[in-house]
């Protein structure tokens, strides 16, 4: 069994020769009743079958809906082994995860029970070994009908979905989500194997780290277990009370040592004692910092327990990072804000909210993870906030976050639902928090503890306090008891009770003048114009959604033809009422789509517009606004959702829209001034803002700027001042100035600088026909006085060239007429295809060179015409369909 440490001869990891069987029950298939089939661990059921061929796909089509079944069957996994070599006082059997509902028993005794897929659990089982053809057995029972019996006994609560998995320790989105499939998975899902050991084991090790001035600190909590220690199963051999009196006879003084960055402790462990703890002070150490800020230094961590003889009994490494972190969230004139600092620096957060990446967690490698967390910093990403419906994540995970100086802001697992807080779930949620506290103290992208998602929000807005009717919800874990256990555990790091929060019971939870804020009315309800009214202090989750890539859609539909409400793309769309919303945005501001091509486009065109326009507002009021996290970076399966990486891996639009809006320097345009932003303003090509009606007067579309006005805002979230000279043109869709001005931009690092437009910038002649642009450099900004179906646009005409290069081709643009919002979709030609921009505005003469990466060589014509070149002015003169 693999850890930290590498491989151990103390350690044999149990990963083979395991068979999975259902247990008999009426609900079974007949090809599966009977069967037993080979099981690869860890792993799950549904990998299993899948590989066994007894099952569709269940990303596929609706092949999911066939597969309800195998949440309601109890399962065995079987495995056979031979006892270990050496000479150990104890063997242990350790499940570092079960999912979930698990009955574990070793050569026909019981071992333990198990019920919650967030910890792990170890069993001494020394007396039930013997020499060889050991078996051991692992029951898991039906997840629904485990909850589906608290959920009886203990009265019935309300959550977001008609499924129980508030009642269950156990991902919550197993059980389906607004962008997820109903897979409800049981299995061996992390490591399991035997650990031979004597006299003591290192049971615990938590180093709190801190950085004081240009001191850095150490504090090193160690628990250890002795072999003497009370086992935690009844079937010990000599009994208790015998084991006991041993215990008092054989127990000896222990030494733990601990080295960091060249500086060393030592402390001993009395005779019958368990704990210890060490301080380790090292001067000036090497700083660890966020993506952006500085080098992610880390330094290794080395504890040894050692016996009375000075042998070595146990290790533990890992590398920790010296860095402080604190919340600002002192009251201010405008409400309270939610600032993160990191090495006393002010950090503004640009973050995406992580979900799983697969329904099934043991397909996520460490190469996958590293893959996916290139992508978000590709996009200029610096925080990924764990969601709270999802998992605590791999070691990888949080490693890999260290390595690459992405934040981490994780919550515990609790997610759209009034929770139960009796027993059996008040002990294991408790145990759960201890266990996983303890485990990511170590890293230091780790930066930001949160009670729940949008529980509290739910008990305030959505109709539970009358469906409760006084039972319990989860506030006692959110206020009290996870609070306790991070202050206990990890007082280096803040917690903050729920997402959103606004600091006290006595402000509504989503307010957006204190703490953090959710903002959903933009997708459920209203345009995203609306982003504007808002000025919050920080955006923990808003989102809009788009389908993912058209290779995508093709590897996992059937569907002929492809359309918005074909078969299969309707069941790839679990949001309420989702096309409703997705057309609702299309006839706000873009042409009608003739076809599912135009449909295709548009959408994911539409999602990036309407995140871009959200992130540039926030961002232009930076220093009021300190954070926003997007919903959502990934997805766990080919859907059409809120991600800006599909389901596949792919980048969607989304995804460069984000890697501008996010870049350290910002150029924007935004309304400002006395009166209310009208008409739109939307992001448009290249990154920049544009599109949509003008200001004035708070009416949708066109009008001209009443007591508002525009201005040019320049964002600087780097470490050196921004000095640039730039000009504001307002010119004609064929290129002709009607006014400029320049600007001499002097922004500090870590600061942001607005300049009020003159009026002959901000009014245009001919609100259908002009549009301003904002340069300073490589930086460009627009602004366009209309939305896009009402802006008199030429039909596009351009000139495109296509060269061989190493890995693909080159494909050169040329505008001979304006063409807006310029994307390749080169997947269609080819589904390992992809290409570096995307969402490129040109002016006429302008050109642009796209680079093309592909397994095969693509054909010249249809990578540069419809449907894979594509500018939202191609659909002029063609009838909508």
């Amino acid at each position: 069994m693999s850890d930290a440490r590498g491989p151990d001869p103390d350690r044999l990891a149990l990963h083979h020769g395991w068979t999975l069987r259902a247990v008999p029950g009426p609900q079974l298939p007949p090809e599966i009743d009977g069967r037993t089939v080979p099981a690869t661990v860890p792993g799950c059921v549904h990998t299993d079958l899948l590989a066994a061929g007894l099952i569709p796909d269940p990303y596929l089509d609706d092949n999911e809906k066939a597969l309800t079944w195998i949440g309601r069957t109890d399962w065995t996994y079987e495995t056979t082994f031979d006892r270990p070599t050496g000479d150990h006082q104890r063997l242990d059997l350790v499940c570092a995860g079960l999912d979930t509902v698990a009955t574990i028993s070793l050569n026909g005794a019981e071992v333990g029970r198990t019920e919650n897929m967030h910890r792990g659990y170890r069993f001494d089982v020394g007396s039930l070994l013997r020499a060889e053809d050991n078996t051991l057995v692992v029951r898991f029972d039906s997840p629904y009908r485990y909850a589906q019996a608290h959920r009886d006994r203990l009265g019935d609560r309300p959550n977001a979905y008609p499924e129980p998995f508030h009642f269950i320790r156990k991902m919550a989105c197993n059980f389906g989500w607004d962008w997820g499939p109903a897979l409800v998975t049981a299995g061996i899902w992390q490591e399991i194997g035997l650990h031979g050991w004597s006299v003591a084991r290192l049971a615990a090790v938590r180093p709190l780290v801190t950085v004081d001035g240009r001191t850095g600190h150490v504090e090193l909590h160690v628990e250890i277990e002795r072999a003497t220690d009370l086992p935690l199963t009844a079937h010990a051999d000599p009994p208790l009370t015998a084991r006991a009196e041993a215990a008092r006879a054989t127990d000896l003084p222990l030494t733990v040592r601990a080295e960091v960055a060249g500086v060393t402790a030592e402390v001993m462990i009395p005779a019958g004692e368990h704990v210890a703890v060490l301080a380790l002070t090292v001067d000036e150490p090497e700083l660890w910092w966020p993506r952006g800020h500085g080098d992610q230094r880390r330094h290794p961590l080395i504890v040894t327990l050692h016996g009375p003889d000075g042998g070595v009994l146990d290790d533990w490494h890992r590398r920790i990072g010296f860095r402080s972190v604190r919340l600002d969230t002192t009251p201010d004139a405008h409400g309270a804000p939610f600032t993160l600092h990191v090495n006393e620096v002010p950090i503004f957060v640009r973050g995406a909210n992580w979900i799983p990446d697969d329904v099934f967690p043991t397909r996520v490698t460490r190469d996958r993870l590293a893959h996916r967390f290139d992508q978000a910093a590709g996009a200029n990403v610096n925080l990924l906030r764990v969601w709270g419906g999802g998992r605590y994540e791999s070691d990888d995970f949080y490693d890999l976050a260290d390595e690459r100086g992405l934040l981490v802001q994780q919550d515990f697992l609790f997610a759209c639902a009034a929770y139960p807080e009796e027993e059996p779930f008040a002990a294991e949620v408790a145990a759960e928090a201890a266990e996983q506290v303890t485990r990511l103290a170590p890293h230091p992208s780790l930066v930001l503890w949160t009670g729940n998602n949008e529980n509290i929000w739910g008990w305030h807005d959505w109709g539970w306090q009358e469906t409760l009717a006084g039972r319990t919800w989860g506030r006692g874990y959110y206020l009290e008891l996870l609070p306790r256990i991070v202050a206990d555990l990890d007082p280096t790091r803040p917690y903050w009770p729920g997402s959103p929060w606004s600091g006290s019971e006595e402000i509504h939870p989503n307010d957006p003048a204190y703490g953090t804020t959710h903002i959903w009315d933009v997708w459920n309800t209203d345009d995203y114009l609306r982003y504007r009214e808002y000025l919050p202090r920080f955006v923990a989750e808003f989102g809009y959604q788009g389908p993912p890539a058209y290779a995508t859609l093709r590897r996992a539909l059937s569907d002929e033809p492809l359309a918005p409400d074909s078969p299969g793309m309707a069941h790839h769309q679990k949001a309420a009422d989702g096309d409703v919303k997705l057309r609702r945005g299309l006839d706000a501001h873009l042409p009608e789509p003739r076809d599912f091509d135009d449909w295709h486009y548009l959408t994911q065109l539409n999602q990036a517009r309407a995140i871009q326009l959200g992130v540039e507002h926030f961002r232009s009021h930076r220093g009021r606004c300190m954070g926003t996290i997007v919903w959502q970076l990934n997805d766990c399966w080919p859907v059409t959702s809120w991600a800006a990486i599909d389901g596949d891996g792919r980048r969607k639009p989304l995804w460069y829209a984000l890697r501008r809006s996010y870049a350290d320097r910002l150029l924007t345009v935004q309304p400002r001034g006395g009166g209310q932003p009208g008409g739109g303003g939307q992001p448009g090509g290249g990154g920049q803002p544009g599109g949509g009606g003008q200001p004035g007067g708070g009416q949708p579309g066109g009008g001209q700027p009443g007591g508002g006005g525009l201005a040019v805002v320049a964002v600087n979230d780097g470490g050196q001042p921004w000095r640039a000279s730039a000009t504001v043109t307002r010119l004609t869709l064929a290129g002709e100035p009607r006014a400029k001005t320049t600007l001499d931009l002097d922004v500090p690092a870590y600061a942001s600088v607005t300049w009020p437009l003159p009026t002959d910038l901000a009014r245009p002649d001919d609100a259908r026909r002009e549009l301003l642009v904002a340069d300073a450099g490589g930086d460009r900004a627009l602004w366009f006085f209309a939305e896009d179906h009402e802006v008199d646009y030429p039909a596009a005409e351009y000139d495109a060239t296509v060269e061989p290069a190493d890995g693909g081709h080159l494909v050169r643009v040329t505008a001979r007429t304006i063409l807006r919002d310029l994307t390749l979709h080169p997947d269609r030609l080819d589904p390992t295809a992809e290409v570096d921009d995307a969402l490129v505005t040109l002016l006429p003469g302008e050109s642009t060179t796209f680079t093309v990466r592909s397994a095969a060589p693509l054909d010249a014509t249809a990578l540069t015409t419809h449907p894979v070149l594509r500018a939202v002015n191609d659909m002029q003169g063609r009838a909508p369909y």
